[in-house]
């Protein structure tokens, strides 16, 4: 039977030490209270009355403009040339982090050193700051998950007040500061608030019946689960699903203002505690959030080629044939016994082609607005959708568009947006998608192709080891 608990939420005093200013911050947390209509109470604040699906949000300009968007914006449809899209420069491709739990001792001042972190400067600053947190040690271990960027340069560390997670819990993280110095954030767990909510689903249910998981979380983030669990699925284990193994959700079931979201998952042995993977959400303000590993790999990129359940890809980003020079069927007399070559004509095709029956459900890759949905001459019948930091995606030849979408609906990633067609110029059944950033195309499946939405940025790295503390399951001791 799949078990529920409901859980608190974290009020953080987050401390900034800068130059004797103070900030105030509030970052989620869980604490542990069996409240069994908690879920059902949060369920129905995301249910949207005029909707069978809670994915989008209504943002229409008007009633009557859910086809005349060909006159929204026509640089949405002019195709510009392939370029190679490198990542942004203050994203961190060798972005790498560490956890544990360190025995305790008599010098626990010289944790840094310990877990890595080769920086006297920090070093120094870690002893001065942390003498009346070793007061509120419990247990015999010091939880703590540490990240470092390229140059083995030391970007973040979280520590926790023993391996007890419960109303007592502290965690503080520690970061560089951008103008010199060190900051750190003191989280505390309170079981105040119940915006997040602890599910326990069997492993096997998520792999092969996600009508159990309908049961329990919405329609979207079943898509998403699916895809996330697809991706950290440890090969070496593959008869997991076969054991007692679990899918263990820490899920914000949201509101009418603020999407449900997964914020950590993990594919756990209950009987062992053992985590084989883990997965953990970062929210962004100017790009789409995305979803981390507890080693710090990113796992985005294979959520913005993913917009159906079942795919084959059958073509890439290249050159096709438009159209050829047909051989004359009479020559002439005079004409040479070989035939002249046939000259063929190629023209860029921008895009990747899904083939897939029709019908068969498509949905959207991240967070984002309707900004098109109608038909597109190619195209055929088109969804785009524009999201944070000037990308679009494309959803061509749909045979039909989810019933409820409308121009300037914002919607969530994993609803379900339109169904695979064949309309336009299409030569058979497929879904074509694109990926555009600032009106450029870019290839999702390109080796040269690095964007800020697939790493972990140098400001974003305390948010994912505080994390891994809070919501991630009690790290055993090193």
């Amino acid at each position: 039977m799949n078990k529920k608990v409901s859980l608190g939420s974290l009020f953080t005093q987050g401390v900034i030490i800068l130059s004797g200013c103070a900030f105030l911050s509030s970052t989620p947390g869980l604490a542990y209270a069996a409240q069994a209509q908690s879920t059902t109470q949060a369920r129905k604040k995301i249910t949207v009355q005029t909707s069978r699906q809670v994915g989008f949000k209504d943002k229409s300009a008007g009633t009557g403009s859910k086809t005349n968007s060909m006159s929204l914006n026509p640089s949405l449809f002019q195709r510009k040339a392939p370029d190679e899209l490198m990542l942004d420069s203050d994203a961190n491709l060798d972005y790498r982090v560490a956890q544990g739990c360190l025995r305790r001792n008599f010098n626990e001042d010289s944790l840094p050193a310990s877990v890595g972190i080769d920086n006297r400067q920090f070093a120094e600053f870690f002893k001065n700051q942390t003498k009346t947190f070793f007061d509120h040690m419990r247990g015999d271990c010091i939880p703590y998950a540490v990240a470092f960027g390229s140059r083995n340069r030391f970007d973040s560390l979280s520590i926790m007040n023993g391996p007890i997670q419960d109303s007592k819990t502290e965690v503080w993280t520690f970061t560089p500061s951008a103008v010199g110095g060190f900051l750190i954030q003191q989280d505390y767990l309170k079981d105040e608030s119940k915006r997040l909510t602890e599910i326990r689903i069997p492993l096997r249910d998520v792999l092969y019946d996600t009508r159990k998981v309908s049961d329990q979380l919405p329609v979207e983030l079943v898509w998403e689960l699916n895809s996330l669990i697809k991706q950290i699925y440890p090969e070496e284990n593959n008869s997991l699903e076969n054991t007692n193994s679990v899918v263990r959700l820490i899920v914000d079931f949201g509101d009418r203002e603020r999407w449900a979201q997964i914020w950590a998952v993990e594919i756990i042995d209950p009987a062992t505690k053992d985590v084989y993977a883990n997965a953990f959400w970062m929210e962004r303000n100017d790009i789409p959030g995305g979803f981390y590993t507890g080693t710090g790999e990113s796992l985005e990129r294979s959520f913005w080629t993913n917009p159906l359940s079942y795919r084959r890809i059958s073509r890439g980003v290249g050159m096709v044939r438009a159209s050829s020079s047909k051989r004359s069927k009479n020559p002439a007399p005079t004409a040479p016994a070989q035939a002249p070559a046939t000259k063929q004509r190629y023209r860029a095709h921008m895009g990747i082609d899904y083939a897939a029956p029709i019908g068969t459900p498509i949905f959207s890759v991240a967070n984002g607005k309707v900004v098109h949905i109608g038909f597109s001459g190619a195209f055929g019948n088109l969804i785009v959708l524009e999201h944070p930091g000037n990308y679009h995606t494309y959803y061509a030849h749909l045979s039909s568009y989810n019933v409820e979408l409308e121009l300037g609906n914002e919607v969530r990633r994993g609803l379900e947006i339109g169904y695979v067609g064949t309309t336009g110029r299409s030569t058979g059944p497929h879904l074509h998608f694109e990926l555009r950033k600032n009106g450029i195309y870019v290839d999702p499946y390109g080796s040269k192709t690095q964007l800020d939405l697939w790493s972990m940025r140098d400001n974003e790295s305390g948010q994912l080891t505080r994390e891994m503390l809070l919501l991630g399951s009690p790290i055993k001791h090193n």
